[in-house]
């Protein structure tokens, strides 16, 4: 058994999740989700695909009264997910550690507090970061129930596409990246 399988199953935390095509839920159509937490207790990931156009960096950090350098990287804001919308988390490589960072994966840590704005509003920070509001969350069982439904397809963590592909082609590059050709994916599980 691997460290992440279980009597009960398999975890995902570490890997990506792809909306399969027949999804119908708008929030998640086409979506790409890093999972940063996954046990028998429930599941947590942030979409990394989608952009919020409500809202830019530089009008969040004013609003959190944090001052920006001219410095500043021009990080996007993204859709997380449905829950807790107004919760910001950063994604990010595995080089930058603060004291309050889940490490997810040795690549890849997440980090929910001011710090972090502060520092890419300095121009500091993580190389690589994906700032998100909000997140996408399952109960306990959930989001193993909605795979074996066939709403999601599990794919391992690639920092390329994490991180440097756009946003409008993550979720086909990540069909792509293992080799699955969408215009033959079924919309519905089968049952031997």
């Amino acid at each position: 058994m691997t460290d992440t399988e279980t009597k009960a199953g398999t975890y995902f935390e570490g890997q990506m999740l792809l909306a399969m095509p027949a999804m119908t839920d708008p929030r998640f159509e086409r979506a790409v989700i890093y999972m940063c937490a996954h046990n028998d207790e429930g599941a947590m990931g942030l979409v990394i695909n989608k952009t919020l156009d409500s809202i830019d960096f530089r009008e969040l950090l004013g609003q959190l009264d944090i001052p920006a350098a001219d410095s500043a990287r021009d990080v996007t804001v993204h859709f997380g997910g449905p829950v807790e919308n107004q919760r910001g988390f950063v994604l990010h490589s595995g080089e930058y550690r603060h004291s309050e960072t889940l490490m997810v994966t040795d690549q890849v840590g997440l980090t929910a507090t001011l710090d972090i704005l502060r520092a890419l509003a300095q121009g500091e920070g993580p190389e690589r970061s994906i700032l998100a509001l909000g997140y996408a969350g399952w109960g306990a069982g959930q989001l193993d129930a909605e795979i074996h439904d066939n709403a999601w397809l599990s794919v391992p963590y690639d920092e390329n596409l994490m991180f440097e592909v756009s946003d409008d082609d993550k979720w086909e590059r990540a069909f792509n990246s293992i080799g699955v050709d969408l215009s033959v994916l079924s919309g519905t599980s089968g049952r031997a």
